[in-house]
């Protein structure tokens, strides 16, 4: 494989819009950057469950992203991106150590749920936001955190300087809390470690925050991951504040459909497109901007030519979009073929913005040189662990080893990527050989605690069954 110019991987049937550029001249009186170093705002963008063809840009047959869309024309699209879990919470834990998520005990729970205040990311540990706060930035988290409770292990005790999003795994859009049984749950919004009160539906609350967060004055560039919840349950748009009032449970099983889901990914769509003008307003337009998500899809979600959904190790699971702009550094219009998965970006982004190489050891790799086109793909050996079913996967340069409801498996992804045609009995040296490598990776990483909780896809998408 290697690394090439190309037309990005969209669907043609859909005009790309323009971006949100009216929003230019209502932004034209906020306040303009004071001088600062020399250093490129960084942007990382994450929805939530969103599949690897939810975007127009990726091949979706009925939701308009023109704002996503222009980050993938303008820089390059990975299509090779992973994401380390097919659940939430895991997933975060290695965006931001850097490091598999199995090397932390918060990192057991698929997903994060109901384990109380003493789990968290080790105090101490290297992330990503302590890698750009050394390098001289100001760093923010906006939107959702999941990696446990402020304020012993909010973002605050692990490199953000502030902090305005959700404590926990969801929230409904309006009430920013989740219902259970009709009874709000955990802390909700929060602004810092304490809770916060606001109105408003929740993806624009976050393109609000963003948007401040850009826009005002300070001496230091910018780190910021603004983590959406969309399109994650609740079904909900920006005119359904009375059925948020009615619904006993924020996980409404009965609900939504593609129209609503297509309208919660537009809704971001357009949150983004507030961002981006924002940068053009802020004069930041060397920004480097990622867009991708925090794991495959759920219900709703197109995830084209894969098969599998959120919570299995399916590609469609794990396979996520990427695209990544940095302009004077990576050529528009470019695409690769390069394997990347969430816990790269740590040290991806530190060298990509400032040069430097984050302090600390990681299990993600700097791929800078690939980005930017100064070196050939790098073949990766990439492993992943699930607790439900079992699961387990080993990706070795274009091979694939997954064992899934009890069954193994053998796939070759350049010639097979949707995982139908099964080559464990013709090649059974090499089928042996990545369980072996699996095996052997599994017993460096921590064994899963008896009351650790992980999602059971059968259970948690019964519709699907």
């Amino acid at each position: 494989m290697t690394d090439k110019t190309m037309t990005p991987y969209v669907n043609r049937r859909q005009a790309l819009g323009v971006a949100a550029g009216g929003l230019v001249s209502a932004l034209a009186a906020a306040p303009a950057h004071a001088a600062r170093p020399d250093l490129p705002d960084v942007i990382f963008i994450m929805a939530d469950d969103l599949g690897f063809a939810d975007l127009s840009f990726t091949g979706s047959h009925h939701i308009r992203t023109p704002n996503i869309d222009s980050i993938g024309r303008e820089g390059i699209f990975l299509r090779q991106g992973y994401a380390n879990s097919a659940v939430c919470s895991p997933s975060r834990t290695a965006l931001l150590t850097g490091r598999y998520q199995q090397f932390f005990r918060i990192g057991l729970e698929e997903p994060v749920a109901g384990t109380g205040d003493d789990l968290g990311i080790p105090d101490g540990t290297p992330t990503i936001a302590r890698a750009f706060r050394a390098a001289g930035y100001h760093t923010q988290l906006v939107g959702k955190w999941h990696l446990g409770n402020p304020p012993a292990h909010g973002p605050l005790v692990h490199g953000y300087d502030e902090f305005f999003g959700v404590v926990e795994g969801a929230a409904d859009y309006f009430l920013h809390r989740n219902v259970q049984d009709g009874k709000p749950q955990g802390i909700g919004l929060a602004q810092g470690a304490a809770p916060h009160q606001a109105n408003g539906y929740l993806t624009d609350l976050f393109g609000d925050a963003a948007v401040k967060a850009i826009l005002a004055p300070r001496a230091k560039p910018l780190f910021l991951s603004l983590h959406f919840t969309a399109p994650h349950w609740p079904w909900e748009g920006r005119e359904d504040a009375a059925l948020a009032a009615k619904l006993p449970n924020s996980r409404d099983n009965d609900g939504g459909n593609l129209a609503k889901y297509a309208e919660m990914v537009e809704i971001m769509d357009e949150n983004v497109g507030r961002v981006l003008a924002a940068l053009k307003q802020a004069g930041r337009g060397d920004a480097i901007i990622v867009f991708t998500s925090d794991n495959g899809g759920e219900r709703f979600s197109e995830t084209w030519p894969f098969v599998g959904v959120k919570g299995e190790l399916l590609e469609g699971g794990i396979r996520v979009p990427v695209l990544v702009k940095a302009p004077g550094r990576i050529t528009p219009g470019s695409a690769s073929e390069q394997v990347a998965i969430s816990m790269d970006w740590l040290p991806t982004l530190v060298a990509l913005a400032t040069g430097k190489t984050a302090d600390g050891a990681f299990d993600g790799l700097d791929l800078t040189p690939q980005l930017t086109g100064k070196a050939p793909v790098v073949p990766r050996t990439l492993f992943w662990r699930f607790k439900a079913s079992e699961q387990a996967a080993v990706r070795a340069a274009d091979w694939k080893y997954l064992s899934l409801g009890g069954k193994e498996h053998l796939f070759n992804l350049a010639q097979d990527e949707r995982e139908r045609a099964d080559l464990k009995d013709d090649e059974p040296a090499r089928f042996a050989d990545l369980k072996a490598q699996w095996a052997t990776w599994n017993a460096t990483v921590l064994p899963y605690p008896k009351d650790s909780f992980s999602e059971t896809t059968r259970k948690a998408y019964a519709d699907r069954y």
